[in-house]
């Protein structure tokens, strides 16, 4: 079956390398961004795709629109845009988190300029380079209890100073401190919830002291969140 004579000429002019360009940033960016969904970070797969296809499309539009007169100069300003993402993925109200997702949103879209510069096999490096760092030092933090978490709590007592003083007194030793704390007043007494930032060696220890306080009624944990 033959191509009309007009679909023909578009086909012959269509620029293939381009074309492989973008579909290889898209698939790395899909790669590393399955990993992030998977652990159920902010910017999963969909964020990292659209960001190392991005990145690698800027970089293709800065060679073609620059005619070699200045090839950097729409693709540099990739970085601060990035940054910027990146902000706004670690910025939450007062608490700053997502580290890790900023990060590896840079590294993401420099995977794209690699890809959109040509640089095939240094795209494809790096991305087994950061799947191997979010996967294996992951494991490695896990096994030596290095990572940190935020444990949530919920206490009831007949008087929520007390409570509070008994916390603050408990986590003193290890300079903790309560976070996100609320109380709440019952007919019977007051709730007590807040949350405190951990490995889960020190949540257990401070489970278990919480457990024997004999001004605390019920203890109730809830599972940890990660941090980054």
């Amino acid at each position: 079956m033959h191509l009309p004579d007009s679909l023909r000429s578009i086909a012959s002019t269509l620029p293939v390398a381009a074309l492989i360009r973008l579909l290889l940033a898209a698939l790395l960016g899909g790669i590393i961004g399955l990993e992030r969904e998977l652990k159920h970070r902010p910017a999963g797969l969909r964020t990292n795709m659209f960001i190392c296809f991005g990145a690698a499309m800027f970089t293709l539009l800065s060679a073609e629109l620059s005619h070699g007169t200045d090839v950097t100069r729409i693709s540099s300003q990739i970085i601060p845009g990035i940054g910027f993402i990146g902000a706004g993925s670690i910025i939450h109200g007062r608490l700053v988190s997502g580290l890790t997702t900023a990060a590896t949103l840079f590294v993401v879209a420099s995977v794209g300029m690699a890809v959109g510069g040509g640089l095939y096999v240094t795209a494809i490096f790096a991305t087994l380079v950061v799947l191997l760092v979010l996967y294996s030092l992951g494991k490695f933090e896990d096994i030596f209890n290095l990572k940190v978490f935020s444990f949530s709590y919920e206490v009831t007592a007949k008087t929520s100073e007390e409570v509070i003083t008994e916390v603050n007194s408990l986590l003193e030793a290890d300079h903790r401190m309560m976070d996100n704390l609320r109380i709440a007043q019952t007919p019977k007494h007051f709730r007590v919830q807040f949350t405190v930032d951990g490995t889960f060696r020190e949540s257990a220890r401070l489970l278990a002291q919480l457990r024997e306080c004999e001004i605390i009624e019920s203890v109730y944990s809830a599972g940890p969140t990660e941090h980054e």
